[in-house]
């Protein structure tokens, strides 16, 4: 019993690990920005231009303003915890692949503007947690799935176009990525 517990909380402590520096990177990153007065805006995603390829990695941590932040932000860290938490052993291919698949969508076929900010990603691990427990559907998968629903299912409504300024595309490219994921681990876990 003692030795459970101790990988219980030494789990949740490497999984509050990785989302706490993931997410602290994102608001070290906004800092730098408007102390300096510089905007990174050139390490975003602009489609199908090459000097934009590093976008694809770095646009997750780049925020216009201070609620596009706070709005990312919250949802990062819960989920990040989640998945590296519930699912240590493919949480970096998860992530990964929501990350670099999702903004290599963006950076392929979306609106020729830059697109900044971590909703892609979100976006994906949303989908990810929410469809794996109905491809896989064990009690704990489906147990996840239901929680999340429950605080992100309004999500749904933001893969399609609603406001010329927020980057449905990065929502929508996530949501499949998630879902396409989900099917592809539903057979690894």
């Amino acid at each position: 019993m003692q030795i459970k517990k101790q990988k219980y909380w030494k789990s949740l402590n490497e999984s509050l690990m990785v989302s706490s520096r993931l997410s602290l990177l994102m608001i070290l990153v906004f800092l730098v920005e408007i102390s300096f007065n510089f905007r990174l805006d050139f390490l975003g995603i602009f489609p199908l231009s090459v000097f934009h390829l590093p976008g694809i990695i770095f646009s997750p941590f780049l925020h216009g303003n201070h609620a596009h932040l706070l709005t990312n932000l919250l949802p990062f860290f819960v989920l990040t915890t989640m998945l590296y938490f519930f699912y240590e052993n493919i949480a970096n291919q998860v992530f990964l692949s929501c990350l670099l698949i999702t903004n290599g969508i963006v950076w392929l076929a979306a609106r020729p503007y830059t697109h900044i900010g971590a909703s892609g990603l979100i976006y994906g691990l949303v989908f990810f947690m929410i469809f794996l427990g109905l491809f896989k559907g064990t009690y704990k998968t489906i147990a996840i799935s239901v929680f999340i629903l429950i605080f992100y299912g309004s999500i749904f409504y933001g893969v399609v176009p609603s406001n010329g300024r927020v980057s449905w595309e990065s929502h929508l490219a996530g949501a499949c990525v998630g879902v396409v994921t989900a099917f592809w681990m539903s057979r690894k876990v």
